[in-house]
C-alpha cells in the first residue's frame, strides 16, 4: 500500500513540475511566469518530499523531508516577490493582454505622500488622489 502512495506522490510531484516547466516556457511576461515557477514547481516538490519520506519509513527521513519543505515554502514566495519588484522597478514591460496594473497605483500612493516612513498609514489615500 505504501508503494502505491509512494507511485502516486511521486507522479503527482512530476506531473507539477512539468507543468511549471510548460507554464515557465508558454506564459507571455516574466510576471506571468514568475507565478508559475513559484507555484507549481513549489507544490511538485512538496507531493516529491512526501512520496519520499514514505519511502525511506523512518521518522529521521521524514524529519529531513519535512525541513527541506518547509524551507522551500518559506524561501519561494519571497524569492519570488523580490524577482517581481525587481523586474516592475527594471520597468521590464508588461505582456499587452494587461488589463490593470496594480503596483502601479501603489507607486503613485507612495510618491504622492499618501504612506509614511512607516508604510502603514495610508489614511486619506484617495482624497490626495483626487485633491492633485
Amino acid at each position: 500500500m505504501t508503494d502505491i502512495v509512494t507511485a502516486v506522490m511521486w507522479l503527482a510531484g512530476s506531473a507539477f513540475a512539468l507543468l511549471a516547466a510548460v507554464g515557465v516556457l508558454r506564459m507571455p511576461d516574466v510576471f506571468t511566469r514568475m507565478q508559475a515557477s513559484t507555484k507549481a514547481s513549489t507544490l511538485g516538490l512538496a507531493c516529491l518530499l512526501i512520496g519520499s519520506a514514505l519511502q525511506m519509513g523512518d521518522f529521521a527521513s521524514f524529519i529531513r523531508a519535512a525541513s527541506i519543505g518547509g524551507f522551500v515554502l518559506l524561501t519561494t514566495p519571497v524569492s519570488g516577490l523580490v524577482i517581481a519588484r525587481a523586474a516592475y522597478f527594471a520597468d521590464v514591460p508588461l505582456w499587452e493582454g494587461t488589463v490593470l496594473d496594480e503596483r502601479q497605483r501603489d507607486s503613485v500612493r507612495a510618491t504622492r505622500g499618501g504612506l509614511s516612513a512607516q508604510g502603514n498609514n495610508n489614511e486619506g489615500f484617495d482624497g490626495d488622489l483626487k485633491e492633485r
